[in-house]
């Protein structure tokens, strides 16, 4: 009788693991060097080894299937709201703050330093996204607390240290400080002109009673808050409506979990968010029952006190969705060429090589496009550069994270059964997907966004088409595309219809000139062939005849990093 063992294990990959994922992407390292980020490069080498090692890539496994946990009181019964983590959680906030992508730009003093955080971000989230969300509000907190005076002067010390210290206690017995936002509402969501959440002055003395200098300019604050993330955060920022006289309006306030007196603020967590994805990281319900914040900026111009914290998580948001892709891809093509079918690898199959060849065209265009609006964070004092990244910014949160969703999907498909199960990444980035479409504006939010910028700077335009017009006339369709759009551009004012549309085609419009300029030939004629030329639409694998696919798979990921 022969032997048979039914557990024998062939045709299958190996787990993509034990590899540099900065120094597998030929596409990160360039648009490094090319914007601004140069010096960078060692350092983002050493990251990417690390990042990519086996037992920190399993860390986002273990954080997605051990949830946060809420603990409403302690063994007494008193109220404590504390947030329960797995260690794995503990593990990737260390990572991420020692490594200074919640701080850097901030006092590092270093040129290009957005966009050394931008890549660096892209590499996190490579490995787990969830942490990617209270590093984002901590980092963009910043420049709206340096409005806050003595305020800034007791808490960003602690926010750009690259200590972490996830203990509750009173900030000055902390190392380190993590920042959260509040600002949706059931009855509001995206209207945050809705809310009901209201601030007072406390009354005359009442501050300085309790808690000495400290408490002057304090408010007592009372409402709720239907999506509060992070609640484990040392501080929120949220937005309350204030009814001064010449001041009445949604204002801005920091409210810490700690009082300067010591004592716990009144933030009673209701619950924990049960999400589709996201889900080692906690966004809970609130309640303010007489909790105690602090103005930040200007009583009734809290809106524009918050965007300018919005803008730089919508550029996480943009960065972030680069980097679920280049992990998809990664995982998917590695799979295919450790996979077999019908005698050939999957990787050498034709229709196969223009789904995988398809995905590394938007992964590599997500990633340039992604550094250089970093580029124009960084560059934010020359008045071109920030209108720039004025409309790149909500256009490219609107198009790369919508693509995000059908990219995942696609990239799972190519694993088949393998990317459908939990045991491997493809789920997880799946259900990650959404949220950066989602949150800090939503699509439609973004797209009007775009519009609004166009409609209240007219020389917005005149950046784009500087910005485009770098690419030359190397490319005749993109020539055409560019002309087209910038013409009407000139017709959009008010044309809310047609937003999504516009913001599509400006993102496209930068991603071809950038790869015209920049990319190989085999991969800008690619990408112009298929995204331009004709329109985007239909899932990935439609591109035409003549594309290199060896060539661009060759690039997205070196076959001798899957030795």
């Amino acid at each position: 009788m022969h032997h048979f063992d039914t557990h024998d294990v062939f045709n299958q990959a190996a787990p993509f693991a034990d590899i540099n994922l900065f120094a597998c992407d030929l596409a990160l390292q360039e648009a490094l060097q090319r914007e601004g980020g140069a010096q960078a490069a060692l350092a983002l080498h050493a990251l990417g080894e690390q990042l990519g090692r086996a037992e920190v890539l399993d860390l986002g496994r273990q954080a997605n299937a051990n949830a946060p946990r809420l603990h409403n009181f302690d063994r007494s019964g008193r109220r404590v709201d504390e947030v329960e983590f797995h260690p794995s959680w503990h593990a990737l906030m260390t990572l991420m703050i020692e490594s200074g992508v919640h701080a850097s730009p901030w006092d590092s003093g270093l040129a290009g330093a957005q966009v050394t955080r931008a890549a660096q971000y892209l590499l996190f989230g490579q490995v787990e996204n969830g942490a990617q969300c209270p590093i984002t509000m901590t980092y963009a907190c910043v420049p709206a607390l340096r409005q806050a005076g003595a305020l800034a002067d007791k808490w960003l010390p602690k926010i750009l240290s690259r200590r972490y210290d996830p203990r509750s206690l009173p900030i000055e017995q902390k190392h380190g400080a993590l920042i959260g936002m509040g600002m949706t509402e059931k009855q509001g969501g995206t209207d945050v002109r809705a809310n009901t959440t209201r601030a007072a002055p406390l009354a005359p003395g009442e501050g300085q009673a309790r808690f000495g200098a400290e408490g002057e300019g304090a408010f007592n604050i009372v409402g709720h808050k239907w999506f509060f993330s992070a609640p484990q955060s040392d501080a929120h920022l949220i937005l309350a409506q204030t009814d001064d006289e010449g001041s009445a309006g949604l204002s801005c306030f920091f409210v810490p979990r700690f009082l300067p007196d010591g004592s716990r603020n009144a933030i009673r967590v209701q619950r924990l968010k049960d999400k589709l994805g996201n889900r080692s990281n906690a966004s809970s319900e609130v309640e303010f029952c007489d909790a105690v914040g602090w103005l930040v900026g200007k009583a009734g111009r809290g809106i524009p006190t918050i965007l300018e914290m919005g803008g730089h998580t919508r550029l996480d948001c943009v960065v972030g969705s680069a980097g679920i892709m280049r992990a998809a891809l990664t995982h998917a093509l590695h799979h295919a060429r450790g996979r077999a079918a019908f005698g050939r690898k999957l990787a050498d199959q034709p229709l196969m090589q223009n789904v995988l060849a398809d995905l590394a065209l938007e992964s590599e265009a997500a990633t340039v496009f992604a550094l250089r609006l970093a580029r124009c964070f960084d560059e934010g004092d020359d008045p071109a550069q920030a209108l720039l990244g004025r409309i790149l910014t909500p256009a490219g949160k609107y198009w790369l994270c919508k693509r995000g969703p059908g990219f995942g999907a696609e990239a799972m498909e190519v694993m088949g059964g393998n990317g459908y199960v939990e045991d491997g990444p493809l789920a997880r980035l799946y259900r990650e997907a959404p949220v950066n479409s989602i949150w800090e504006g939503s699509g439609n939010v973004m797209c009007l966004d775009l519009l609004r910028a166009f409609g209240k700077t007219p020389a917005a335009r005149e950046a784009l088409a500087a910005e485009l017009a770098l690419a030359g006339k190397a490319s005749g369709p993109l020539n055409a595309y560019a002309a087209r759009l910038l013409a009407d551009i000139d017709q959009a004012h008010g044309d809310e219809f047609g937003a999504r549309r516009l913001a599509e085609r400006v993102v496209i419009a930068v991603q071809g000139a950038l790869l015209v300029r920049h990319a190989p030939a085999f991969v800008a004629e690619a990408f112009i062939a298929s995204r331009i030329a004709v329109d985007v639409g239909g899932a990935f694998g439609r591109l035409g005849p003549g594309v290199d696919c060896k060539a661009i798979l060759e690039r997205a990921l070196p076959a001798s990093a899957d030795n």
